[in-house]
């Protein structure tokens, strides 16, 4: 589970995303186009790991054996 201040560096990236303004690497890197990488770079900032999510399937595999 996020911090408080995992979750506000990551609302803060990405509304910079919505707005165009985030950009890959440094400030005069390439504009972010892609919402997946958007998230990457949110989750690395603060300093979480990798995104988890969607298990479902996996759950239900391991139930049933």
């Amino acid at each position: 589970m996020a911090t408080k201040k995992q979750a506000r560096k990551v609302k803060r990236v990405m509304s910079e995303f919505k707005s165009g303004s985030l950009r890959s690497g440094s400030k005069a890197g390439p504009k972010v186009t892609k919402r997946k990488q958007a998230v990457a770079i949110a989750m690395s900032e603060s300093g979480q790991g990798k995104r988890k999510g969607g298990g479902y399937r996996k759950r239900m595999e391991r139930a049933e054996l």
